[in-house]
């Protein structure tokens, strides 16, 4: 898949791990945060609470694959403000990777990678190059206009001007199709999601429940937050796909796993 190596083909059928390895990670942390939650002061909680997400971390980010990466990170740093972290601990967090990030542009990450970044900064550089898919779904949307030129009618998503309509850039296409009418109704029922998974955590007694609930809808809304926004051009692309939209069972079999056991812990408290 676009040269990510962490796939495994079953025949005509292909499996991706890693959006069931998040759900996972918010289970395995959730455990850890809530078992030690009143050591939580001690930063060396945070620390190996890292190297459980330190080992899957690294071995997705050799695939390569970027997006999912920060997306693990990005969960984790979450579940551990909601933990209840002392700000002296977060700022270090803060340091910590940034440290990592100039390190990582010095030496780590490819050319291609460096690339997303540029062209985000400055989308002109090369309109026809690393520029061509942000202009592309920038255009997708604003030509959707408030009511869409109709299912099936977009010319961007349709004629292929539009890369990974049906994936990376989903949103673009929905908006290219629907219109402003049509992301609006989208986010509606993505805060009605997040809503309810809140409301879960907020009225858990158990603090293990209250941490998974919390750390589910904060993997949802980063995933959502970034494919939007770069879908925009307000964030460089990544490769993040939209929750529960875009096309790809793994992801929607991990996400409906992480929601039943919601419902399972809402039922029996």
């Amino acid at each position: 898949m676009r040269g990510v190596k962490g796939w495994y083909n079953f025949g005509s059928f292909s499996f991706d791990p890693v959006p069931f390895m998040a759900v996972i990670l918010i289970v395995v942390l959730s455990k850890y945060f809530s078992r030690y939650h009143v050591e939580i002061y001690r930063f060396r909680h945070i620390f190996f609470s890292g190297i459980y997400v330190l080992m899957p971390a690294v071995l997705i980010f050799l695939q390569p694959d970027l997006g999912s990466t920060l997306i693990l990170i990005f969960l984790w740093v979450g579940i551990v403000i909601l933990s209840g972290v002392k700000l002296s601990h977060f700022l270090i967090l803060i340091l910590v990777f940034s440290l990592i990030f100039i390190i990582s542009w010095a030496f780590i990450l490819k050319d291609y990678q460096k690339q997303r970044f540029i062209s985000f900064l400055n989308p002109q550089i090369d309109e026809m190059g690393i520029s061509w898919n942000i202009n592309q779904s920038k255009i997708a949307i604003g030509s959707g206009g408030l009511l869409g030129k109709g299912i099936g009618k977009g010319s961007q998503s349709q004629y292929g001007f539009l890369p990974e309509a049906h994936t990376d850039f989903i949103f673009s296409a929905l908006a290219e199709e629907t219109g402003l009418l049509g992301v609006s109704v989208l986010f509606f029922v993505f805060l009605i999601l997040l809503f309810k998974i809140i409301k879960i955590a907020l009225n858990s007694k158990n603090n293990f429940v209250r941490l998974f609930a919390s750390g589910f809808a904060f993997l949802l809304f980063s995933q959502i937050f970034i494919n939007i926004g770069m879908s925009l051009g307000l964030l460089p692309i990544v490769g993040i796909s939209l929750p529960l939209v875009s096309y790809g069972g793994s992801q929607l079999l991990a996400l409906y796993s992480g929601l039943g056991l919601l419902q399972s812990m809402k039922i029996n408290g």
